[in-house]
């Protein structure tokens, strides 16, 4: 599976940076992934849930940890390129 496209939405917040879609193999959209800023550094908060209990539950990730790592640095290498040239990407319309 390959990471066809990234865009990168980015927000004025203390902690959340971005949001950003992932677009897999030309054909599967994930959107509303967060990018956070964290104690030790950037990372990526997947699209969840809130359960009945009051938890949040992840509806879409990475099942293992390579995957995850390139998902990590595919994105927030995109939310640097976007900060550095000062590009924003259009909102979708509905």
């Amino acid at each position: 599976m390959k990471i066809t496209e990234v865009r990168v939405k980015p927000v004025s917040g203390e902690r959340l940076k971005a949001y950003a879609s992932v677009t897999f193999d030309e054909c599967f959209l994930v959107s509303d992934i967060k990018i956070i800023e964290g104690p030790k550094g950037l990372f990526l908060s997947m699209p969840s849930k809130k359960k009945k209990d009051g938890k949040f539950r992840d509806i879409a990730h990475p099942i293992n940890t390579d995957f995850r790592k390139l998902m990590e640095d595919t994105v927030i290498g995109k939310y640097k390129e976007v900060l550095e040239s000062g590009q924003v990407e259009e909102e979708e319309k509905e």
